[in-house]
């Protein structure tokens, strides 16, 4: 048997990058996935038919993660069409980075809202279904930023720690109905972003990395299997870093 057979799961922001990992490895593991996008709607149609072509239930849903509004009409397509959710993955985030000087207000408000009040909003309008279902795994992606700040991205990294303060403090509400609440913190990992950066610049990264490689995300979501699945049952409130030991 499969790690997550006849689970039903939500990623959101998966039509590239670290959620599409993650929509992948959940429906090879067994789990019908749905999927959130905002405007890449190629794309998400591409990766609908992908996880359909795995023997599993799929379907690609467009919704701006930071309305509440949004939200809350995603959740109530999800469960009519799939019956329940009992994973879910809040990956949808951006960056506008600036120095504090330099930065405006839209751009610390639009990562605020889009980063963390989207975490907010899902678990709001999960929160009451997963006690329905007696149980779920809520896996939150944050950042090693998060963690340890970073020079023009005061707004990125306030939203990212915001996330680790939510994900314990979820932990301690939901844990007596049986739902956990974990974070994913990656460090460098393959993705688009990284795929521009010239050969010199990556150097130049991996000098600080212990493990002088960028991660990738299929690595990434392995860990999110593992929080999703029945494999981490005593696993609550905790940040797991998947940085290759940058942020030790």
């Amino acid at each position: 048997m499969k790690l997550l057979e006849g689970k039903k799961a939500i990623v959101t922001g998966a039509s590239r990058g670290i959620g599409e990992g993650i929509a992948r490895t959940f429906a090879q593991a067994g789990a019908d996935v749905a999927f959130t996008y905002r405007s890449s709607a190629e794309r998400a149609q591409q990766l609908e038919q992908a996880l359909t072509g795995l023997g599993v239930q799929a379907k690609a849903y467009q919704s701006d993660a930071a309305s509440f509004e949004d939200t809350e009409k995603l959740i109530t397509s999800i469960l009519a069409d799939f019956g329940a959710i009992d994973i879910a993955v809040n990956n949808a985030g951006i960056t506008q980075d600036n120095l504090i000087l330099r930065m405006s207000e839209e751009q610390w408000d639009k990562v605020i809202d889009t980063n963390l009040k989207s975490v907010f909003n899902m678990t709001k309008q999960l929160a009451r279904p997963m006690m329905k279902n007696r149980g779920g795994s809520i896996i939150n992606i944050t950042s090693i930023v998060g963690m340890k700040g970073n020079a023009g991205q005061s707004n990125y990294a306030a939203s990212k720690a915001g996330i680790i303060g939510f994900t314990k403090s979820i932990a301690q509400e939901l844990g007596s109905r049986n739902i956990r609440c974990n974070a994913i913190a990656p460090g460098f990992i393959e993705t688009e972003m990284t795929d521009q950066l010239d050969e010199a610049t990556k150097e130049n990264y991996f000098s600080n990395i212990p493990m002088k490689r960028f991660g990738t995300t299929a690595e990434v979501a392995n860990v999110a299997l593992f929080l999703a699945s029945d494999l981490s049952t005593y696993v609550s409130g905790q940040t797991v870093s998947v940085c290759g030991a940058l942020n030790t």
